[in-house]
């Protein structure tokens, strides 16, 4: 392995329970490979029924310490993480490049996104502490507090291995509830060493634990145990609708970041150049694969080719490669499955009149790679407008009445984002109006920061988090009546 100059970080492959470093009792382990090379990275434990059924108990008794601490130390021990995730960021983006595919830059920008969480939850003022009502007999007679949930589980995906475990722990942790956090199985590695930081700096044992393992029998331990009160996911409607049935028996507090399909529109009137650089923010960071990525594109008749040609040009000089390496800008999918299905996403729009403008296939025989891929003239019924591609794949469908277009989105189950080039006022408020989304981007390809709450709707799930939001998602409400 030659990344990095040969300087290859030292990668944790243990769990980490209760304030230790552990195997799995039967010694199993599970396999993680570097998605761009193929090559074997290591391994961590495949923890059993037991060992999980211990870090929840583990999980339970700490919990009713760190809620005692005062928010301000809370808060401060999250500083001292964030401080020592910031002083280690090189190390750490080096790492997620390694497991996850991601260009180093872009790694790095990911790494000082997850850190920005552990600071924003890190301010005691988020916290609701209560109030008294001035509608009772006596001035102080009826009160309201906040507390917090108490044990809460984190099943979190492979394509933001740090910023999706630190939008969900920091406000948790903040709050007073301790947190189990499942890796994906793919990106273990970035989670084992931000959980290594937290112990450095004196988070205590059992207030954040990291178990790996088989994600089924870990899901159901989690979901099952009526000590778990709160279970957080970000991944797949199907996997979200699977969580929601199995936590149904327990009662517990969900919060479901699922799949999205963002639709891209860009109107009669849209700056293109502007549009163009949005398209490749929101298209082919991560090489496509996130959650708010730009899906479809939908482009007004009067400037469809114009948008076409400038983003064909654009696309064609983004650059593969693996990550080390500062010129790249795209890196690998995940996986086969991953690639499998973006060559099936575009098979299927050639199949409905799609045109390649450019990419369209795998760059190489070895590895996960697949092309920036440009295809015009799509049909709206394509897989590739209907389904979430999770890939470099920006399919452009023409549009001419912006009311037929909303009509039409507004049958798609998903619901998270959306982004829309205008230059018309009222077209703006129209459309953040109608299109029913969690987060609308207007004139923008980013959106996400940790100062505002990130989630959708319908299919899309439930929750928010980042904000003020993000916290309150922790916090249960209580009322007290008192007489004196």
């Amino acid at each position: 392995m030659q990344m990095f100059h040969n300087e290859i970080p030292q990668l944790r492959q243990q769990a980490y329970v209760n304030g230790e470093w552990v195997d799995a009792f039967d010694k199993s382990t599970q396999s993680v490979f570097n998605p761009a090379t193929g090559e074997r990275l290591g391994a961590v434990p495949q923890l059993g029924v037991q060992q999980i059924d211990d870090c929840i108990e583990a999980a339970e008794a700490a919990f009713y310490h760190w809620r005692e601490v005062p928010v301000r130390e809370r808060c401060a021990l999250l500083t001292a993480w964030f401080n020592s995730i910031k002083a280690e960021r090189k190390r750490l983006a080096r790492i997620l490049t390694l497991e996850q595919g991601k260009p180093y830059a872009e790694a790095l920008g990911e790494i000082d996104y997850a850190a920005s969480y552990i600071q924003w939850f890190a301010q005691p003022a988020l916290l609701d502490i209560g109030a008294a009502l001035p509608y009772g007999q006596q001035p102080l007679d009826m009160l309201v507090t906040s507390e917090p949930v108490g044990v809460c589980a984190a099943i979190t995906p492979w394509n933001f291995p740090a910023a999706m475990i630190t939008r969900k722990v920091a406000p948790a942790l903040a709050a007073g509830c301790t947190k189990i956090v499942k890796p994906a199985p793919d990106t273990p590695f970035t989670a084992l060493a931000l959980a290594e930081l937290a112990a450095q700096v004196g988070i205590p044992a059992g207030v954040l634990n990291v178990v790996t393992g088989d994600a089924q029998v870990i899901g159901e331990r989690l979901t099952q145990s009526s000590r778990v009160r709160k279970l957080s996911f970000t991944g797949s409607t199907a996997v979200g609708r699977s969580l929601m049935a199995a936590c149904a028996p327990t009662l517990k507090r969900l919060s479901l970041e699922l799949g999205g399909n963002a639709p891209f529109i860009v109107c009669a009137d849209a700056d293109l150049d502007a549009a163009v650089d949005g398209a490749i923010a929101a298209k082919f960071r991560n090489a496509g694969q996130t959650c708010v990525c730009a899906n479809a594109f939908y482009v007004a008749d009067s400037v469809y080719d114009d948008f076409a040609q400038r983003l064909t040009d654009r696309v064609q000089q983004l650059q593969l490669g693996t990550g080390d390496q500062p010129e790249v800008t795209v890196g690998p999918l995940i996986n086969r499955a991953a690639l499998h299905k973006v060559e099936q996403m575009v098979t299927d729009a050639i199949q409905h009149g799609g045109e390649i403008r450019c990419g369209g296939k795998r760059w190489r025989d070895h590895g996960n790679w697949y092309l920036p891929t440009v295809i015009t003239e799509v049909d709206a019924s394509a897989r590739c407008v209907q389904e979430e591609i999770f890939g470099p794949v920006a399919p452009l469908v023409r549009f001419i009445d912006s009311s037929t277009l909303l009509q039409q989105l507004r049958v798609q189950h998903a619901g998270l984002a959306a982004y829309v080039f205008t230059q018309n006022l009222e077209q703006i408020q129209r459309f953040v109006r109608q299109l029913e989304v969690g987060m609308v981007g207007i004139n923008s390809g980013l959106i996400s920061d940790a100062a505002v709450p990130f989630g959708g709707i319908k299919a899309s799930g439930m929750g928010r988090e980042g904000g003020r939001q993000g916290i309150e998602e922790y916090l249960e409400t209580k009322y007290i009546k008192l007489n004196n």
